[in-house]
């Protein structure tokens, strides 16, 4: 299932060419209520979902992508490629920081620089290609890749290649300069309670003339879902992120939309590799082969989503195989894989985040299916904050939990190094998965250029991490936002941006 993804967004496209004159701006605000309390606004040092929605407005990239899904130039006016493939050299355009310092080539080195080689980087791995950087000239910078790599342009506008002031950053110190940032993007950090709201407003000195329409943004934390829809019908924000799937016929009809917007999440449960019994291949494929991962799909999404994902990897991606399927519903051989394994009994923690319907639907019904063949599940529930912290270094406290990413872009390369890849620096997804063929075959499909060979190495990828069972996989969902009448142009993208450059107030 791709939700019309590829006809929809992300043409694999570039135009060198000038920046895009849009609409001239029109004023007004929106408030979004979102999920997920914001931790960090530095984008070299989270790859965590709330911070992500933050990052794409307040800091431009060499590339930009717009909500047309196509790929143009951003900061980079122009560039050309080496013949070899190894050698890119990008022509900055005249464009500024919020404060009216311009934005140099040493930026540019600096900023990925940090995502690449700071060793508090959350996710180096969309730059992971990169030989050396180097500031020719204040607006010359060149990049030497290791090896030719097929979606090295596309990775120039992922999150964390933002770009940041170098100045700003050495002068003002890391914690404060990214507690108050300087903007290179859209919108620039007005005021930022951290447990209830972040206001953004208009950035007037950003490059792309007539952005953003708006003049500013509010970010309201709920995290219950239900309380979002309530604010919603009650005219207290424009726009909120993840309507349970029990409201979106109720606020349909109320005139509210709900588009079911394309995306590349797959909802999956992670599992611990680090701790038993999940330890043990045996008990992985035992808890797949336990869930009638159908009717959780159907039960969860109230019927809108019907097929089952068959890998851990986004179904929408490029390369994506088709031909291999997740182990089959099959409570009898679950039961004689828990026996042979000698986990029979086996007692288990699922940790999922509160105020999530879907998190602790899925929870409830992992619960119930395993009890049935031999596995003792409790629940714990956390806020946002604490399951991502319980999940990353409280590795011998949990052995569960509902999750789901998403793929900045088509190539199934970051997918890949976030998801399955136990040495590209997210520890396959937190999970401990380790194996060093997918690890090897990662490297060899991120320089192959045959797009033949390519994509028979993503096929054993995904048949490998699939049998290992490095997370179960669920299914591949929309994005359930919903949006009043009084907003044009908003809308999520697969790559989890809001629209907000081209957004107004009707």
């Amino acid at each position: 299932m791709n939700y019309a993804f590829r006809k929809m967004l992300f043409a694999a496209t570039v135009a060198i060419s000038s920046a895009p004159n849009i609409a001239s701006a029109d004023g007004g605000s929106i408030s979004i209520a979102v999920a997920e309390n914001p931790q960090q606004l530095d984008p070299m040092r989270s790859a965590n979902a709330p911070d992500i929605l933050l990052h794409g407005q307040l800091y431009a990239r060499l590339l930009h992508r717009d909500s047309t899904g196509t790929l143009s130039p951003g900061l980079a006016e122009s560039w050309t490629i080496s013949e070899d493939g190894k050698t890119y050299v990008f022509t900055l355009r005249d464009a500024v920081f919020a404060d009216g310092s311009p934005i140099t080539a040493e930026d540019v080195v600096f900023s990925l620089d940090r995502t690449l080689n700071h060793p508090e980087s959350a996710y180096p791995a969309p730059l992971s290609a990169i030989e050396s950087l180097e500031a020719k000239d204040a607006k010359t910078v060149s990049i030497a890749l290791k090896s030719p790599n097929a979606p090295f342009l596309g990775n120039l506008e992922v999150f964390n290649a933002s770009i940041v002031s170098k100045t700003d950053v050495e002068a003002r110190g890391e914690e404060e300069a990214f507690a108050k940032p300087l903007s290179s993007g859209a919108f620039m950090v007005d005021s930022w309670d951290r447990n209830s709201s972040i206001q953004l407003v208009k950035n007037p000195k950003y490059y792309r003339d007539g952005a953003p329409n708006l003049d500013s943004v509010e970010y309201r934390i709920v995290e219950d879902a239900n309380t979002r829809v309530s604010l919603l019908k009650a005219g207290e924000v424009n726009a909120v992120e993840g309507v349970p799937y029990a409201n979106i016929a109720e606020l349909r009809d109320a005139g509210f939309e709900v588009p079911l917007e394309a995306s590349t999440k797959t909802q999956i449960i992670l599992m611990n590799h680090d701790n038993p019994p999940f330890d043990d291949v045996r008990v992985r494929q035992a808890a797949v082969m336990a869930l009638d991962r159908v009717a959780i799909a159907k039960a969860v999404t109230q019927g809108l989503v019907t097929e089952v994902a068959n890998s851990s990897l986004p179904g929408a991606l490029n390369f994506h195989s088709q031909d291999d399927a997740a182990l089959p519903y099959d409570p009898a051989q679950a039961k004689a894989l828990l026996e042979d394994a000698g986990a029979v009994g086996a007692e288990v923690t699922i940790i999922q985040v509160s105020g999530s319907q879907v998190s602790q639907q899925i929870a409830l019904l992992t619960q119930a299916l395993w009890s049935q063949v031999g596995l003792n599940a409790k629940i714990e529930q956390l806020d946002s904050a604490a399951f991502r912290t319980r999940r990353k270094t409280e590795r011998d406290d949990w052995h569960a939990a509902p999750a789901w990413y998403y793929n900045e872009t088509l190539d199934p390369d970051l997918a890949v190094r976030w998801a399955v890849c136990g040495t590209c620096g997210s520890n396959a997804f937190h999970t401990g998965y380790r194996n060093e063929t997918v690890d090897t075959l990662t490297e060899e499909a991120l320089s192959e250029t045959d797009v033949a060979k390519r994509a028979k190495l993503y096929a054993e990828i995904q048949q490998i991490s699939t049998n290992e069972v490095v997370h179960i996989p669920l299914y591949y969902p929309p994005f359930t936002n919903a949006y009043a009448s009084d907003v044009e142009g908003l809308f999520m993208t697969p790559a989890f941006q809001w629209t907000l450059e081209e957004a107004k107030r009707k």
